[in-house]
């Protein structure tokens, strides 16, 4: 029986067959099975550590720079040059908003007009002023929109202004 484990024949060191190898071999029948006797392990434990300190470093708010020494910079803050945040500064303004609908039968792309009443991450809601039919536009078929007035952008750490003519 060799319990799985390959027999050769043959007169190398360290093979199964003839030649034995320093070390416990068992079997019966003439051929020889190795088995593992069990080993020792020997255990590492390490020095004792010296307690350390924790040191927290100080609450610093998104956006802000810490100095190498550890003092806290406050900027001022500005919304960050996203098309939700353009959009939000310029609530109540009409604008045009062009919409691409892939993979639809009716049509392709529409064009919506309205006040622009909020515009979040995923979402743009307008209104008809004359109806009063608010509509939600998802920013994902968003291609662009046109305003027939000037737009207040802020681009992040420039304080934003109305353009003049």
């Amino acid at each position: 029986m060799n319990y799985g484990y390959p027999i050769h024949q043959g007169g190398i060191a360290g093979q199964i067959g003839n030649a034995r190898p320093s070390g416990q071999w068992g079997g019966g029948g003439g051929m020889a099975v190795p088995y593992l006797a069990p080993q020792q392990q020997t255990m590492v434990i390490p020095p004792q550590q010296q307690q350390q300190t924790t040191v927290v470093p100080p609450q610093v708010s998104s956006g802000a720079v810490m100095t190498p020494s550890g003092a806290v910079i406050q900027m001022q803050n500005f919304e960050q040059s996203y098309v939700e945040n353009i959009l939000r500064l310029n609530l109540g303004k009409v604008g045009t908003f062009y919409m691409t609908y892939e993979n639809n039968s009716e049509w392709n792309a529409k064009v919506f007009r309205g006040v622009l009443e909020a515009a979040g991450r995923d979402h743009i809601i307008i209104s008809d002023p004359t109806t009063g039919q608010r509509t939600l536009l998802l920013m994902v078929n968003l291609d662009y929109a046109t305003f027939n007035e000037p737009l207040v952008y802020s681009y992040p750490g420039v304080p934003g202004t109305a353009p003049t003519r």
